[in-house]
């Protein structure tokens, strides 16, 4: 578990793309249900990002904290989920805070381009070759979730890996239109057992 704060700064909005209650449908917690929090602005640009929309900061809703536990409330969700484009572009200390005093689990899924902030019980750690993560990443992160593109993604999350914790959950992922690569990361998962593959089973199940 994860539970590292940086110095609170008074953030009492934010710019919310979508927020929703489903099923977390990647990576260590598939299948569980979570409240997700999609936050504006992105500094990496994936170009096979599922969400480009949620690339620009400017034009989404601006919600405060009170706002959204409001909304969650409404679901019977126990884990709330904070996710991107890159949601620590922003401080994050203020949103942690009162969803902690509300009683939540808190996950969150970054690339780790920006500075941590905040109070989190999970955190998802997923690199990209477009812009290098910030080395405090490796020391905190409860999984690390490789996407796979192209073959050569899976030796790249190799060392990615040997940055890590020994007790970081490892997981490769294919990128949603790279099915194909499939085969590839079985066989290579049978070669590193530490390794899991993720889907994006949310998809298959055609919910958010």
């Amino acid at each position: 578990m994860s539970n590292i704060q940086s110095a609170p700064t008074q953030v009492l909005q934010y710019p919310v793309m979508e927020h929703f209650y489903t099923l977390q449908g990647e990576g260590y917690w598939t299948g569980t249900p979570a409240y997700f929090i999609r936050l504006g602005g992105c500094d990496v640009g994936c170009h096979w990002c599922d969400v480009k929309e949620s690339w620009p900061e400017a034009g989404h809703p601006m919600l405060s904290p009170e706002d959204l536990v409001a909304f969650i409330r409404e679901t019977p969700a126990r884990r709330v989920v904070i996710t991107g484009g890159e949601p620590f572009m922003h401080d994050l200390t203020v949103l942690t805070r009162v969803l902690k005093e509300a009683g939540y689990l808190l996950h969150c899924e970054t690339s780790g381009t920006c500075l941590l902030s905040g109070n989190w019980d999970w955190i998802c750690f997923s690199p990209k070759k477009f812009k290098a993560p910030l080395p405090i990443w490796y020391e905190i992160a409860d999984e690390l979730k490789v996407i796979v593109y192209q073959n050569h993604d899976l030796e790249w999350g190799l060392g990615h890996a040997q940055r890590c914790r020994p007790e970081t959950k490892l997981f490769y992922q294919p990128e949603w239109n790279s099915a194909h690569r499939l085969p590839a990361i079985t066989e290579f998962v049978k070669s590193h057992p530490n390794w899991r593959i993720s889907l994006q089973t949310h998809k298959y199940l055609q919910i958010p």
